[in-house]
């Protein structure tokens, strides 16, 4: 493909930017450029928002669709981004440093399963169901497309994050304009080529990437009637305001600081393995709801540390193209300083450095060694804040009520885990963690279910029928 661009997907049609600012990007693993596309403005935002608002409000168009047509039309896109999975998992690999086989499962196949989930669950739904009234009359109760949402995703999953919005909300009956973060855009060229050759009307999905400013106007904009957002916890609190003023819908999909509840009966060897990295470092240990805290009995403490010291220091950090590569770059020089700055933090706390915290000997690239802390105390900067990278702090507790109440003690809630050899156990700790998802001996985000946090961790809810209910209101029609 052309690593340079030169349009904006707006109305179905390649068109010519307002300006001629440009947005390059850096591959994380070789500091080169990977190409460039156009930076899209407040004109160009304004021309999406039109397109959008045009073909929702069409009299025949997507929103007035019978629910199985607008399916097929999802299966067609489906089609489509399976015929350019291979080029969207290594662009998104090369741009963000995920590992080319996590990319193959999250960006490459899981775009199309959601659309294909939310197709199959809206095919024979007509919106509508009847009640009793208890004045003796029935009540039609309608559920309607939302509108024109404003779809504004990050760089850490980019294709993933931006399905988990435009698959539900097309599949209700919504138009999209989507903004990608500029670290990932190069990815988003290949998703509005398969919008355009899945034959979607012109206007339903609208791609134009921008930096922050033009996406707050996106906020604000008076055609949007729903934001759909994730990303830091700094952000969603600014968006929330804009919508809060303008009584808007939004969902809010946050950061998380999750803890890894490590139970005393807990088989170290068992746990100490895959699922385990899974669980805290996926992603580089860029993903929001990694259990980077890691609660630790005393009474197995050291034992404990010396197991996930051995674990995380065997991982093989490198090229995120290569396959046998565990642990990648930092998606940008300005992410790779502020996880070193957390270390250094960390480390002027006087929490004990285990394992890491420093740079891996490459020659190019934006590395941080997996690092894990030990003496952590749960009050400290790096058990409070999300760091975005690959750092563990491992917490003692001293009983199982000590180390709910260290869980639960964040101002965030989106994610967590418990480690143990008895289910019944790990239920009934799962039960009392105040977060929004929990893995038991593991952590796999279904898509079947409803995913989001509590707290600052955001508000609503993606994945699941739960999320057709973001992109629909609700109309009592009274006999």
């Amino acid at each position: 493909m052309n690593p340079h661009h030169d349009a904006l997907f707006i109305g179905g049609q390649w068109v010519v930017p307002a300006s001629d600012a440009r947005i390059t990007v850096l591959g994380a693993s070789t500091e080169d450029v990977l190409g460039s596309v156009p930076e899209g403005t407040e004109k160009d935002m304004d021309a999406a928002v039109a397109a959008a608002r045009a073909a929702f409000d069409d009299p025949d168009g997507w929103a007035r669709w019978e629910p199985a047509r607008r399916a097929d039309a999802l299966y067609r896109l489906a089609d489509a981004l399976e015929r350019r999975a291979e080029d969207v998992t290594r662009i998104v690999s090369a741009q963000n440093g995920m590992t080319i086989g996590l990319s193959q499962q999250v960006e490459g196949a899981l775009p199309a399963i959601l659309l294909r989930y939310y197709a199959d669950l809206v095919r024979d739904d007509q919106g509508e169901t009847v009640r009793d009234g208890m004045l003796g009359t029935p009540v039609h109760v309608r559920r309607e497309p939302l509108g024109v949402v404003a779809a504004i995703v990050p760089w850490n999953a980019p294709q993933l994050l931006s399905a988990t919005k435009y698959a539900p909300g097309l599949a209700a009956g919504c138009t999209f304009v989507l903004k990608p973060s500029p670290e990932t855009v190069l990815d988003a060229v290949l998703f509005a080529e398969a919008v355009e050759e899945a034959g979607l009307p012109p206007g339903v999905v609208n791609v134009v990437p921008a930096g922050r400013e033009v996406g707050a106007y996106l906020v604000s904009h008076p055609d949007i009637d729903k934001v759909a957002f994730t990303g830091s916890t700094a952000a969603g609190r600014q968006i929330a305001a804009t919508c809060g003023t303008l009584l808007r819908p939004v969902t809010l999909e946050l950061g998380g600081k999750s803890a890894a509840v490590i139970l005393d009966d807990v088989d170290l060897g068992a746990a100490m393995s895959e699922p385990f990295v899974q669980a805290t470092l996926l992603a580089n240990g860029q993903a929001c709801f990694a259990s980077t805290r890691i609660l630790a009995p005393r009474s197995r403490y050291d034992e404990v540390v010396d197991a996930v010291a051995s674990l995380v220091g065997g991982l093989t950090v490198g090229d995120p193209l290569d396959p046998t590569t565990q642990v990648g770059p930092m998606a940008s020089a300005r992410q790779r300083d502020r996880v070193e700055g957390y270390i250094e933090k960390g480390r002027a706390e006087g929490a004990r450095l285990v394992v890491g915290g420093s740079r891996p000997t490459l020659d190019k690239g934006y590395y941080v060694t997996p690092t894990v802390f030990a003496d952590v105390d749960n009050a400290q900067v790096i058990a409070r804040e999300e760091i975005f990278g690959p750092v563990l702090t491992v917490i003692p507790y001293t009983d199982e009520d000590d180390a709910v109440r260290i869980a639960n003690d964040s101002e965030y809630g989106l994610g967590g885990t418990v480690w143990t050899s008895d289910d019944e156990r790990a239920m009934r700790v799962a039960r009392r963690m105040h977060t929004g998802t929990v893995g038991l001996n593991h952590y796999t985000v279904d898509p079947a279910a409803p995913f989001g946090g509590v707290k600052a961790s955001g508000l609503g809810r993606e994945f699941g029928p739960e999320a057709l209910l973001n992109y629909q209101q609700v109309k009592s029609i009274y006999r």
